[in-house]
């Protein structure tokens, strides 16, 4: 049931790269600016649901998670568009509400609480706000194609070696797992890691900075060290995770120019989850 439950929030997220429905949200939300204000109460309600299925419901939790979708929706009403993304991102990156989830249900609803923000941050700047160079859509032409293989070409030789000399990764190995799997990997690893990471910091973050700076190469830059400081609390390593901010950095900086050069927030998801999909199989 949780797997059916992310499947199809996943699909709701995917729906959206459809223009016919995004120019209807656009449309439903342009005539009546007000009916923004449902989208907390529809997201937290999806919550609420998720967590009576893990048999985590509580009032202080679905009051936490309303006031989570509440804020951002408060920023963009006011036209702030960089707190509002940040009002989305920051709680989940520090597992805010964390204690008010009962342990075994915590991976769960920190996957339902992700889809809920992607979810949420599609609402305000496809439709609410309507944000330019979003690249939300599939890929166009063959270049949105070629271009994440370029991509990889250019930067996994550097990610291998910087990452091998400070202790990142280990010396690479054939893989151990069988083909099916990792077959199976690649949906996986882009649907539930790469797609809404590049919605987070591409769509969002570095195309406000160069809505706001234009795209030059210190927006690439500021744009990639946020990306890669929002790993410094990951494992495996000791925390603060500096190598890995060192190394997703310089992966940003792949996944952020593929972004550039490309027609759709794909691209640069596909380039990610070849990145990240290597790194599993191989070291």
């Amino acid at each position: 049931m949780q797997t059916l439950f992310l499947a199809l929030l996943l699909g709701v997220v995917l729906s959206l790269l459809a223009p016919p429905l995004q120019g209807r949200v656009r449309g439903v939300l342009a005539g009546r600016r007000g009916l923004v204000w449902l989208t907390p109460f529809a997201l937290t309600g999806v919550f609420a649901i998720a967590s009576l299925l893990v048999g985590a419901f509580t009032i202080p939790l679905t009051a936490a998670v309303l006031v989570y979708t509440a804020l951002p929706v408060a920023a963009s009403w006011m036209g702030q568009d960089l707190l509002a993304v940040l009002l989305l991102w920051l709680p989940i990156e520090f597992a805010a509400g964390q204690s008010l989830v009962p342990i075994p249900a915590r991976g769960f609803l920190h996957s339902v609480a992700y889809g809920v923000a992607i979810l949420l941050g599609l609402t305000l700047f496809l439709g609410f706000r309507a944000l330019p160079g979003l690249k939300y859509n599939l890929p166009r032409n063959t270049r949105d194609l070629w271009l994440p293989l370029a991509g990889f070409a250019g930067v996994a030789p550097v990610l291998i070696a910087v990452g091998m000399a400070i202790g990142f990764i280990p010396a690479p190995h054939l893989p151990v797992q069988p083909a099916g799997k990792m077959a199976g990997a690649v949906a996986i690893i882009f649907a539930g890691t790469a797609l809404p990471e590049e919605i987070l910091f591409r769509s969002l973050i570095q195309n406000l900075l160069m809505q706001r700076l234009g795209p030059t190469t210190r927006v690439l830059l500021l744009a990639s060290v946020i990306f890669g400081a929002a790993h410094l609390d990951n494992g495996p390593q000791p925390l603060p995770n500096w190598r890995y901010m060192i190394v997703a950095t310089i992966a940003g900086i792949a996944y952020g120019k593929v972004f550039q050069k490309s027609n759709s927030v794909c691209s640069s998801a596909v380039l990610h989850m070849m990145v990240d999909w290597t790194k599993h199989f191989f070291f």
